[in-house]
């Protein structure tokens, strides 16, 4: 019965910035547990690879979409392609994301307007266009990957930590809008992951403090962020909606 409770047979699962790093993660899991799964990034040579290696053994199908969700015209493309090719999206994993460190009066308007756009705008966009058809079947799963960077931040975070804070309330009012229909909105706040992105913009130094100060002391694999993701998508978190999980060692505890 507890295994039952994680079976996503028969659904679609769609992951933004599905190629490498926290979406390649999940949407293994995903297929793992038993989802046909969509991939998305603006790489396609990367696609290709990241889905042989999500499908791999797991028995389910896949497709993969190149698109930009920095451009609202490839968001768009995206929802159309991905049902085209599937049939269908009953859950929707709202992962790509970007950070672009500037201090508060260094913001230049086409970082902001950028970033804003990947990330927030795009998940806006992409729920409403994708969310329809899960309230006409009455049901339906919605994860924004959020960050601990919503409820703490650091130097020259204006950008990443206003973005990932406002995708923590489009949760909740989205939970509002689509409860009635059996369709869930939830966040995962996930702290230190060894993924491209903080290794990109952090120093060693930094690195070391991150660890330091989660209770376990150390960074997490993308892998460990499969389980929370399992849980919000499937019936064992039908009940849990307008939540931010937070998924970080520990780090937000101190």
């Amino acid at each position: 019965m507890p295994a039952n409770l994680f079976d996503l047979t028969g659904r679609v699962a769609l992951v933004t910035g599905g190629n490498k790093g926290l979406g390649k993660a999940m949407a293994r899991g995903l297929a793992e547990a038993g989802a046909d799964v969509i991939v998305a990034s603006r790489h396609e040579d990367e696609l290709k690879a990241a889905l042989g290696e999500i499908l791999a053994g797991t028995g389910r199908t896949g497709a993969y979409v190149v698109a930009d969700v920095s451009s609202r015209e490839d968001v768009n493309k995206l929802a159309r392609e991905a049902v085209e090719k599937m049939g269908r999206v009953d859950i929707l994993v709202n992962n790509a994301g970007m950070n672009a460190p500037q201090a508060i009066d260094e913001i230049t308007d086409e970082t902001w307007d950028r970033v804003v756009q990947v990330n927030l705008t795009a998940a806006m966009a992409l729920t409403r266009e994708l969310v329809p058809p899960m309230k006409d079947r009455r049901w339906g799963r919605v994860v924004h990957i959020s960050s601990i960077m919503s409820q703490v931040s650091k130097e020259k975070r204006n950008v990443y930590s206003a973005t990932k804070a406002a995708l923590n309330g489009l949760a909740r009012a989205s939970a509002l809008d689509l409860g009635p229909y059996n369709v869930t909105v939830n966040c995962l706040a996930p702290g230190p992951f060894l993924t491209d992105m903080p290794m990109s913009v952090l120093s060693d130094a930094e690195k070391r403090a991150f660890a330091d100060r989660t209770a376990l002391g150390r960074w997490a694999q993308p892998r460990e962020l499969v389980g929370p993701v399992l849980m919000l998508c499937s019936e064992a978190g039908s009940y849990v909606t307008g939540q931010v999980l937070v998924v970080d060692g520990g780090y937000t505890a101190r």
